[in-house]
């Protein structure tokens, strides 16, 4: 492609072209202040979603199942609304203005939800034992704010870990080599902001207030905005390269009016404009892969496909244009096997955030732990990982495969889904302890019993190395493997990993208590988890991601890396 058309500082100059705005612009020096904004946006979100099943429960008044259902829900819609930023980013606006534009969508939700919570008249009413009582009006503002918040993460989510990816030149090998090491320090600042979310936020929600708990994360995306446009002169734009999805039809259109057209065995016969640079704005050229033929008739040029000289787009479509959707459709199995995962890691504030409850919370003789800060222990397990696997995992690893990077991206993943079924393990096991101790003590209705709480530790921990090599591993790969106009549109297309994980979590969870309360027992996950077998359901979570992991396997190793013209990408096959 003609580099002149891929970065700009201000829309109007290059920085490859002129060595005095590289020096200036990118790399690590931008990437400070898109780590500051990603940390103070975690930090909010995790200040909500930390907590969240408990301030149904208990202030909303919902039972368990509700609840639940409800923060899966809005958790999955988080994970939903990327889309819509990512298409805005990668067809019109950019990444930078989607980023600023859905951020002040979010700091209104926050504040809304933070009235919501400590408005008199807002807030819902709690009688003399402590049972609340919310209206319809104050349920309604509550789930608006929240929903602003969904809608607001959709256009962040999505575009700042592909913005920080942008400030590194791929064909420098200096910044190319950096880029990789700037995925796992993007997911440490992510779990920055966990970890104050899990403890400190956490301990204020249960002891201070609903009101200082919420108003807090809401200073803290106000302080991730201006964070962000601290940053604006440091930063290189990658300029929208038009709608991603309407190429996509077009090669579609384009290859079923040919479905009679004999494809060349000449693959060089194919169409593709004679310039270096790609007929996609912001995009390199990719070179002709042999699977999904099918769609190759796109690019076989016919004499009706020329009217008044001109090229009809939606009868003939380059080579990198059909290589752009193969590309999409190589993805999807892979992006396929993350739902499972996703399933998994939604427990940690939920079904994990449920047993905690029944616990011995206490921390000493006086001091009482909330449940739902044990998900801290997540967060130090990544806080841990992180530098590990760069300064010694990465080492290691090179001198047994060879890969500079240590691992391909697809064996990374492979290795954290590994690691995600003995998290449902442990999770199952210490039910099974659990429960036994209530039967012996005979304990069944007592609020806290006789078990420490710091039990759960273990399976926090292990979700918590798990997402060390798969979500990160997700992130650069679906980065690396997109195609370069629609970078932000693959990194929501994983995303929605996390929401299809969180609605399947949903699904299962009413699906299992439908079933197993049928004949009139309690059930797998009744109000009171002593009377039920919430380790069957990490059992059957375990089951599962077995099961997963031997799909992901076949399609990894069916999977072919993209070829883009230009500076080369890791071509070892996983």
């Amino acid at each position: 492609m003609a580099e002149e058309d891929k970065y700009t500082k201000d829309g109007t100059k290059d920085y490859r072209n002129n060595p005095a705005i590289k020096q200036e612009t990118g790399t690590w020096k931008a990437c400070p202040y898109i780590l500051g904004n990603e940390c103070c946006e975690r930090l909010a979100y995790y200040g909500i979603n930390t907590n969240l099943v408990n301030y149904l429960k208990f202030q909303m008044n919902e039972s368990n199942v509700v609840a639940v259902t409800n923060v899966t829900n809005w958790s999955g819609t988080c994970y939903v609304t990327p889309l819509l930023g990512a298409f805005l980013a990668d067809a019109y606006i950019g990444r930078y203005w989607t980023i600023a534009t859905f951020s002040i969508i979010y700091v209104f939700g926050m504040t809304l939800l933070t009235l919501s919570a400590s408005v008199h008249g807002l807030k819902p009413f709690c009688d003399e034992k402590n049972v609340c009582h919310p209206t319809g009006l104050q349920t309604g503002i509550f789930f608006l704010g929240l929903y602003l918040i969904a809608l607001g993460t959709g256009g962040i989510k999505p575009c700042v870990s592909s913005f920080g990816a942008d400030q590194f030149d791929d064909s420098d090998e200096d910044e190319k080599k950096n880029k990789s090491s700037f995925f796992n320090w993007f997911y440490f600042s992510i779990n920055i902001g966990a970890l104050v979310a899990s403890t400190v936020l956490v301990w204020i929600q249960t002891n201070v207030g609903w009101g200082w708990g919420f108003g807090i994360p809401a200073v803290a995306m106000a302080i991730a905005v201006v964070s962000f446009f601290s940053g604006t002169r440091l930063y290189r734009n990658q300029r929208p390269g038009g709608s991603p999805l309407t190429r996509i039809g077009q090669v579609l259109v384009a290859s079923f009016r040919k479905i009679g057209v004999q494809v060349p065995r000449d693959k060089s016969l194919l169409y593709e404009i004679a310039e270096e640079k790609s007929a996609v704005q912001g995009s390199r050229k990719l070179d002709h892969t042999k699977q999904f033929s099918f769609f190759d008739k796109a690019a076989v040029e016919t004499q009706s496909d020329r009217i008044k000289g001109s090229i009809d787009a939606w009868r003939l479509c380059t080579v990198t244009q059909v290589e752009e959707l193969k590309s999409i459709i190589r993805l999807l199995p892979i992006w396929a096997t993350g739902i499972i995962f996703s399933t998994v890691y939604s427990q940690m504030g939920t079904l994990f955030v449920l047993q905690g409850n029944t616990m011995d919370l206490h921390m000493g003789k006086s001091f009482e732990i909330p449940s739902a800060s044990l998900s801290l222990f997540d967060t130090i397990s990544v806080i841990f990982w992180v530098p590990l696997y760069d300064f010694l995992i990465v080492p290691l690893a090179h001198k047994f495969t060879g890969n500079k990077n240590g691992f391909t991206q697809l064996q990374r993943i492979a290795i954290g889904l590994v690691i995600s079924i003995f998290a449902m393990l442990a999770a199952g096991t210490l039910e099974m302890i659990r429960l036994r101790i209530v039967r012996e003590q005979n304990s069944y209705d007592a609020k806290h019993m006789n078990m420490s709480i710091f039990w759960q530790v273990p399976q926090y921990f292990i979700i918590g190395c798990a997402e060390v090599f798969t979500f990160i591993g997700q992130l650069e790969f679906f980065y690396e493997q997109a195609p370069d106009a629609m970078r932000s549109l693959c990194s929501a297309l994983s995303l929605t990993t996390a929401a299809l994980g969180n609605y399947l979590s949903t699904l299962l969870v009413n699906i299992i208590t439908d079933i197993s309360t049928r004949d009139g027992s309690p059930g797998w996950i009744p109000d009171n988890l002593n009377y039920g077998h919430l380790h069957y359901f990490f059992w059957l979570l375990a089951v599962l991601s077995v099961l997963n992991l031997g799909v992901y396997l076949l399609v990894a190793k069916w999977y072919t890396y993209k070829r883009a013209v230009g500076p080369s990408t890791d071509n070892t096959m996983a």
